[in-house]
């Protein structure tokens, strides 16, 4: 896999909730060996300030579908 390339999250209809979300990511970034970007998301969307934020920075580590 490419050390660049962003995994894929299926978001669309799927559950909102901000920490479903985090969890579906976290486990694809693990999934795809990137433990360390998982646990980078975390932190950054935890301590974001909105919603609309959180989804920005989950943007910056997977694709969303």
């Amino acid at each position: 896999m490419e050390e660049n390339h962003k995994p894929s999250v299926k978001l669309i209809g799927e559950d909102g909730n901000i920490f479903s979300i985090l969890g579906r990511v976290s486990i694809t970034l693990k999934e795809g060996g990137k433990e360390e970007q998982a646990k980078e998301v975390m932190e950054r969307v935890m301590a974001s300030s909105s919603y609309g934020k959180a989804l920005q920075i989950i943007m910056e580590y997977v694709e969303v579908e």
